[in-house]
């Protein structure tokens, strides 16, 4: 899983896997998938102003389109 907030624009990208090529699809105000260009299936999430929809990491809940098995992951 790969993290990434940049603070200037006030973006949070979220990806999972291995880094594909992909497509971004906006499914909301200030919310896009990504998608792998050749299976389709979302690899990742971006979060346009993201500060202003949390007011505090106590009050962060993203509810991914996938789902995520932590005990799976390789630290």
């Amino acid at each position: 899983m790969r993290i990434y907030y940049d603070e200037e624009g006030d973006y949070l990208t979220i990806f999972i896997g291995e880094s594909k090529p992909n497509y971004g699809e906006e499914i909301d105000d200030d919310i896009t998938i990504f998608r792998d260009q050749i299976s389709n299936e979302v690899v990742g999430i971006g979060v346009l102003n993201f500060k202003e929809r949390a007011k505090s990491l106590k009050d962060i809940e993203l509810k991914l389109p996938f789902k995520v098995n932590f005990s799976a992951l390789k630290i």
